[in-house]
């Protein structure tokens, strides 16, 4: 057997010399973990794997410049917008509410292509999708079509949802036991560093080069996100190779199964069977818990008072500070700023508390700064005169609280799940943003022109900041909740991990192991580990114990053993379908909208 194999070419991925029977697969005790079964051939130096893991990282980051840098290119020039091409406020709303509109279900289709197709070619789609809408928008900037520029915008919000998931699940993929919460600290920086970037410059390109020079910017970059992501495509095995990584996605297992099916059955069964681990079922959200769909609605506030906001407030601050438009953009601007210096902070701060409520205590601090911003605007600004203690307190907000939304996922779901729950993630918060967008300019136009004028922007720009810190309590108020969760679920583990501890030291001296096999609880059997771990930020899901076992009798929701009671799974299976209707909603919302009031560029020239 092994002089047989010794002339076989060599593989990419090698695995070990023995067979997998059966028995092998279907034992709990004896099968191999997923890590065994994918080893490499030659060991691979700590240093090349670093330098590797760091050329992966700079590729993963660069996918997603041009769509940030394109994503804040309106935001400054609403204004100029509004004086050259007689824009609404309410057309406004809608141009960015066309960009995040696909956002509300996209990511979920994009966790689901990066199971299924691998992350590599999930990227080439949402990238090449990205530059034809950029190009859209583009030439409805040259023509003065707003609804072209909304259609592009529409198609452009196609790619970049599902381009953020793949984004955070190469980072996750690549460095999960390699630093995660800096490696993805930085990913998310150099987007947010292409989106100050934008809010910086793109009004001083439009007063020196004209108005369509920002957008020409923005197509250039999208054109060389797209590049770099053909340059990762065709490097990425060697990517995977070079940095040990074990990790294998479900369509490259596949793929190496057929192949190894040639010549070993047994060893093509067990890779098929890791395969099938790696996919991910969408039926088994609703079973995720509780604290789970807690975590998404705190998604849905987040998103009303985080992105509407950042778009809006060049305009607000212009028009509520009499500032000129260049000065106004300028504040607005340093909005963004803090994520660049606060992300690898934060991620660097993750990494080594071990506090089991250290990241819900940090984004409870994050909601109180931008509590106090939205309170300082709210405000006469005849009593605060400047906008600058509401951006800096808005800015170190919002500076860590995305990244430390992202981080929450793998303490809540096993890996196999990390691309669809960063998805639910991401689809949610857009949805939140997308009705508020929309709804925000449609109170900054008021009910009607004859409703507007006699009240002025004062008015309405003072009942949207009005709203806007409503919300913000809101989500305050929503954190402390999913903390107190969070807490009663680790006692409830605490308990459970020492009654099940004594009956299974019990059990073992008298009878051989078991593999519990039944229940829609058990939806993490294949990703079992230990009950507990010393890492309070061990991912908190995995098998249920026994039906006969005592810890039938502690609640639910205790984060070692799953979702066990049919009420907690319906109640999922309700959230699931509120989630769905809320995404119906902003659709219902956007398109009506858009028909009553995105007006042609003959009417609007009227």
């Amino acid at each position: 057997m092994t002089g047989h194999r010794s002339q076989r070419p060599e593989l990419d991925i090698s695995i070990p010399s023995r067979s997998y029977t059966e028995s092998h697969i279907n034992s709990v005790s004896t099968r191999p973990r997923d890590e065994e079964l994918i080893e490499r051939g030659d060991a691979i130096s700590p240093t090349r794997a670093s330098i590797v893991r760091m050329l992966a990282l700079l590729c993963a980051c660069s996918l997603s410049v041009g769509s940030h840098y394109a994503s804040y290119t309106l935001g400054p020039l609403k204004s100029r917008l509004a004086r050259e091409i007689n824009t609404s406020n309410t057309e406004f709303s809608l141009l960015i509410s066309a960009f995040s509109l696909n956002s509300t279900w996209t990511p979920l289709v994009g966790g689901l292509m990066a199971s299924k197709l691998g992350t590599t070619l999930t990227s080439i789609i949402a990238t090449g999708v990205i530059f034809f809408g950029q190009v859209l928008l583009l030439v409805g900037d040259i023509k003065g079509d707003v609804r072209l520029m909304a259609f592009g915008l529409f198609v452009f919000g196609f790619g970049v949802s599902p381009l953020a998931v793949v984004q955070e699940s190469i980072i996750v993929r690549f460095f999960k036991s390699h630093g995660l919460g800096v490696s993805m600290a930085l990913g998310l920086v150099a987007g947010k560093l292409a989106s100050f970037i934008s809010a910086r410059t793109s009004l001083p390109l439009a007063e020196k080069f004209g108005r369509h020079a920002p957008f020409y910017a923005s197509t250039f970059l999208a054109a060389l996100s797209l590049f770099i992501n053909l340059v990762y495509m065709a490097s990425s095995k060697w990517l995977i190779q070079g940095s040990g990584t074990v990790l294998l996605e479900a369509s490259e297992l596949r793929s190496e199964a057929r192949r190894r099916s040639l010549y070993d059955i047994s060893e093509a069964q067990a890779l098929e069977k890791v395969a099938k681990k790696r996919h991910i079922r969408f039926k088994d959200i609703p079973k995720l818990g509780d604290i789970f769909w807690a975590y998404i609605g705190l998604n849905i506030l987040c998103g009303t008072i985080w992105a509407p906001f950042t778009h809006l407030a060049a305009n607000i601050i212009e028009k509520r500070y009499e500032l000129t438009e260049n000065a106004a953009s300028t504040q607005a601007s340093y909005l963004l700023v803090g994520s660049i210096l606060l992300y690898p902070a934060t991620g660097f701060m993750v990494d080594r508390m071990k506090h089991p409520q250290a990241v819900l205590r940090m984004f409870m601090l994050s909601s109180v700064l931008t509590l106090l911003g939205y309170a300082w605007l709210v405000l006469p600004p005849a009593w605060t005169g400047t906008p600058s203690p509401a951006v800096a307190a808005f800015a170190t907000g919002i500076g860590f609280s995305p990244l430390l939304l992202v981080v929450l996922v793998p303490q809540l779901v096993p890996f196999k799940f990390v691309s669809t729950t960063l998805g639910v993630h991401k689809s949610m918060e857009q949805t939140g943003a997308t009705i508020f967008q929309t709804i925000a300019g449609l109170v900054l136009d008021g009910a009607s022109p004859h409703q507007r004028a006699p009240k002025g922007d004062q008015y309405t720009t003072q009942q949207l900041l009005n709203v806007f810190f409503g919300f913000n309590v809101l989500q305050l108020l929503g954190i402390i909740g999913l903390s107190h969760l969070d807490h009663r679920r680790r006692q409830a583990a605490e308990i459970l991990e020492n009654a099940v501890g004594d009956e299974e030291d019990a059990e073992r001296e008298s009878e051989e192991e078991s593999t519990y096999t039944g229940g829609e609880g058990d939806i993490l059997a294949s990703e079992i580990g230990p009950l507990s771990s010393p890492d309070p930020r061990k991912p908190l899901l995995g098998r249920r114990p026994r039906a006969d076992s005592r810890a039938s009798y502690f609640p639910s929701s205790c984060p070692s053993q799953g979702v066990r009671g049919h009420s907690e799974i319906r109640r999922g299976r309700i959230f699931l379908c509120l989630c769905a209707m809320l995404v119906g909603s902003a659709w219902v919302l956007f398109l009506s909208t858009a028909w009553l009031r995105l007006r042609s560029r003959q009417q609007r020239d009227l």
